[in-house]
């Protein structure tokens, strides 16, 4: 039966999931998450829906029956966890995807809330999490400048002259403060020392430096810089 006041309620709560998710979606798409605005949008607006219809479609489909209205609630959690892992990436050593994964969980959860008529708690959690998305990610960058999330892992190849080979071994021992291994061999097809170094950089201002400092050094042949996988 048409009820003006509930579907307004009901238009109001999707509304308002509609909203909060993309508020939430707006921070991943703008860092170019795998998870962006429709996704967010879509799990939130999802999971208001289903827990609109846990607390009035089903409990009514049966006369004189007590549904359980947090039955289909419970399951949103499981569906959402599907969804994120297929965000988490795994590319050698390093893990990605677990902060989107989280904001997908959380977009379920505002939803949820919007669901059941709690748009403070909604709104609260929304501006919370973009919050934290925004203020740690300047905190990791500008106070904890040595983070993990900072370094990147490069393989440096370096092909010299046997006579300046010690020279250029040592100047990468003594430049590089997050050095893994170093490692040099003599190439006899070549005539050349092969000196190969896995280190730890900040940043793409740092790599740059790397190559106009290996440019100075005598008897360098060739110079290489690749992201290192384990």
């Amino acid at each position: 039966m048409f009820n003006i006041g509930f579907n307004l309620l009901v238009l109001t709560r999707l509304t308002a999931a509609l909203v909060f998710g993309f508020g939430l979606g707006l921070e991943r798409e703008l860092t170019n998450k795998y998870a962006g605005l429709r996704t967010h949008i879509l799990v939130c607006l999802g999971s208001c829906v289903f827990t609109i219809l846990s607390i009035y479609a089903f409990p009514a489909a049966v006369p004189g029956s007590h549904g359980d209205p947090a039955r289909i609630s419970a399951q949103i959690l499981t569906g959402i966890g599907f969804i994120g892992g297929g965000t988490v990436l795994r590319h050698g050593s390093s893990v990605f995807g677990l902060t989107t994964a989280a904001t997908l969980w959380v977009a379920a959860s505002i939803g949820m809330a919007c669901g059941v008529g709690m748009l403070d708690i909604a709104l609260v959690t929304t501006l919370f999490s973009v919050l934290v998305l925004v203020l740690i990610r300047l905190l990791e960058k500008n106070v904890l400048p040595t983070s993990s999330k900072n370094m990147q892992r490069l393989k440096i190849t370096a092909s010299c002259k046997e006579e300046h080979s010690e020279k250029i071994h040592d100047y990468i021992i003594e430049n590089f403060d997050y050095m893994h291994e170093i490692s040099k061999k003599y190439d006899e097809k070549t005539n050349l020392t092969k000196i190969v170094a896995i280190i730890d950089i900040k940043g793409k201002k740092q790599i740059q430096a790397l190559y106009k400092g290996f440019q100075n050094l005598e008897g360098l042949e060739a110079i290489s810089m690749q992201e290192y996988d384990e």
